[in-house]
C-alpha cells in the first residue's frame, strides 16, 4: 500500500479526481481525521472537509500510472 496527500479544492477538482480513479481497478480510500471513504464515491468525497489536505491509500503497489494521473492534486 501507499499514501499521498491530496488537495481536492473545488467541484471540478473532485469530478476530474473520480473519473481518474474509476479508471483503475484497485482499491483507493481517503482518510480525512477519523473518517475513511471509498475515493471512487463522489459523494463519500463530498461528505469529507475538502478545504484541507487528505490522505489517499493506494491498495497496490504497481500504482505508478495512477500516481502519474493525480499528479495535478497531490500536495508536494
Amino acid at each position: 500500500m501507499k499514501s499521498v496527500t491530496v488537495l481536492l479544492g473545488t467541484i471540478n477538482d473532485v469530478k476530474e479526481f473520480v473519473n481518474i480513479v474509476t479508471r483503475f481497478d484497485f482499491d483507493v480510500d481517503l482518510i480525512s481525521g477519523r473518517y475513511a471513504v471509498d475515493a471512487k464515491s463522489i459523494m463519500g468525497i463530498f461528505s469529507l472537509d475538502l478545504s484541507k489536505a487528505i490522505k489517499v491509500d493506494i491498495h497496490n503497489d504497481d500504482c505508478g500510472e495512477f500516481l502519474a494521473a493525480i499528479d495535478k492534486f497531490i500536495v508536494k
